[in-house]
């Protein structure tokens, strides 16, 4: 069987008395919950129990279910059991309210919802306000309700059948929901085993630990199918703690961790120890670590942290890493693209530019057809789908750079170039070198409106202590100092905001859309210093 379940049910059967999922103490806690390891045996008999409850209750090819789980371990068998009957599964953010609840339910007409106790009220609540007929039951239910509708597809799932349909962000209008098919999943999977290089993946040893979110393609996909394709252990946590993290890494024996986003630099402000290195961990796997943090956070903690770059929609087909050739670190690099696919950076007018200038990546997979392992479709929004494939490549909305070998270098989401005076700025390459001065825990930059310039270039700083109000203004002026010291004058922020938090998903990823929303409030409050007089070309 060419599915997930049918992945995972070989390696079960080769590799029965093994660790396939292990709950560690912080997570067993949060969720009140056993702490301890699962064997491939007994997942597999689980998922065999719930798929037979499933199939007796009529759920089959072409039915939706929701999960709304958390990061539990019932995710992950309730998933595979509907991924054998050939239904697709839409993981619900526990972090979800009533707007966001209605809207992914009526999209998604999702048939049945498995969810925690706590949220089926609301849960039912949103299918009543969007008028679709959703079951709703708590998870733990020992039999389901038969569905509202019957199934459509009575075919045998398949490679094209859809296995998941993950929404994204939607930072710039209504999520978007990305049908993921089982061979999507299966390409991962391979993909991940097959890194090699910097990155070697020991089949039947390794220990992943990730915290990110299983409503998110990184978990959801990359850490669970390298498990079940290599046969290792998943190590899945309720979420990322600073504190207690590195106790969870030593406690689960993890050999990969999974890091996004601010993590590592929320690691690296903890206090040194002499356990900074008593860890089984080989190599990091993720992005978005900052330039000034990359070499610090790896001559501390004794292993390298490999980028790469992906997005939901591509998934491993159009995937890029960082695992091969000579090492480079702190400047954000996500490695040549591999012979499996196709690039090109392109200006504003879909022009190619020459190496050294950032361009729009382009993707594709190489060869016949170039969707191949990529999302199958963007759910009812098929102008949206060939929108984002114009031209025959699938425009992602990052920009790159290549130096003159071909290695690629993240710079930026698109979206988030602030323009100042015509001139474009990456928000990214600012922060990273706010983010090394010695008085800055987290940096983030966004624009906010200038009546003169368009855009002014905006810092939120958390400082690494508090900031007496008598002493913002001149550590807001050192911060710009340091930049102009680093960076082109019109790139330094015009404006330093203090805070004490930033909007970060649970994967620890800024919020983009809602740093844009702050940075438009701050000019004229206390706790922000106008610094737009130290920008002189002079400077």
């Amino acid at each position: 069987m060419q599915t997930a379940y049918g992945r995972f049910r070989q390696t079960a059967e080769r590799r029965p008395d093994a660790d396939f999922l292990h709950v560690e103490t912080v997570t067993a806690a949060t969720y009140d919950i056993p702490p301890g390891t699962l064997s491939w045996s007994a997942a597999a008999d689980e998922v065999e129990h719930l798929r037979a409850g499933y199939a007796q209750a009529g759920y089959g090819h072409g039915h939706r279910v929701g999960l709304l789980m958390e990061n539990r371990p019932a995710h992950l068998l309730h998933w595979l059991a509907l991924n054998g009957l050939g239904v697709s599964v839409v993981p619900i953010g526990v972090e979800m309210r009533a707007a966001e609840l209605e809207y992914l339910i009526g999209h998604s007409e999702i048939t049945l919802a498995v969810v925690l106790a706590k949220r089926v009220d609301a849960v039912r609540a949103a299918a009543r306000a969007a008028g679709v007929r959703t079951q709703v039951v708590a998870l733990g239910a020992t039999h389901f309700p038969e569905p509202a509708r019957p199934v459509v597809e009575p075919a045998e799932p398949g490679l094209e059948t859809e296995c998941a349909l993950l929404y994204t962000s939607g930072t710039t209008g209504r999520p978007k929901g990305c049908r993921l098919s089982n061979d999507y999943f299966l390409r991962v999977g391979d993909w991940y085993a097959g890194l090699g290089g910097h990155c070697p993946v020991r089949t039947g040893q390794e220990r992943i630990l990730t915290p990110l979110p299983l409503n998110h393609v990184n978990a959801m996909s990359f850490s669970t199918m390298a498990v079940i394709t290599t046969g290792g252990c998943l190590i899945q946590l309720d979420r990322f703690h600073p504190r207690s993290w590195w106790s969870s890494v030593r406690e689960s024996r993890a050999s990969i961790v999974h890091y996004l986003g601010v993590m590592p630099a929320m690691l690296l402000a903890g206090p040194a120890s002499e356990e900074d290195r008593a860890h089984d961990v080989r190599w990091g796997f993720g992005a978005g670590v900052g330039a000034g943090d990359h070499a610090r956070f790896e001559e501390r903690f004794g292993f390298p942290l490999v980028e790469g770059w992906a997005m939901t929609e591509t998934g491993a087909g159009g995937a890029i890493h960082a695992n091969r050739g000579a090492r480079q670190v702190g400047v954000h690099a996500v490695g040549v693209p591999g012979a499996h696919i196709e690039v090109r950076l392109v200006d504003e007018e879909g022009r190619d530019v020459p190496a050294g200038q950032p361009g729009e990546l382009l993707v594709r997979a190489r060869g016949e057809d170039p969707r191949r392992h990529f999302f199958s479709s963007y759910l009812k929004d098929e102008a949206a789908t060939e929108e984002a494939w114009a031209g025959g490549w699938f425009h992602t909305g990052d920009v790159v750079r290549a130096d003159a070998d071909g290695a690629l270098f993240f710079v930026d989401r698109k979206k988030n170039v602030i323009r100042r005076s015509g001139e474009n700025i990456s928000a990214v390459e600012v922060e990273a070198v706010l983010a090394r001065h010695e008085l800055v825990k987290v940096a983030a930059v966004a624009a906010t409106p200038d009546p003169v310039r368009g855009d002014e270039v905006l810092a939120l700083i958390i400082p690494k202590d508090e900031v007496p109000a008598a002493a913002r203004e001149d550590l807001a002026r050192d911060i710009v100092r340091h930049a102009l010291d680093q960076l082109a004058y019109y790139k330094a922020p015009g404006w330093v905001a203090f805070v004490a938090a930033l909007p970060v998903t649970a994967s620890q990823k800024i919020q983009r859309g809602e740093l844009r929303k702050l940075a438009a409030q701050m000019p004229g409050q206390a706790h922000c210093v106008d610094t737009r007089a130290l920008k002189t070309r002079q400077a």
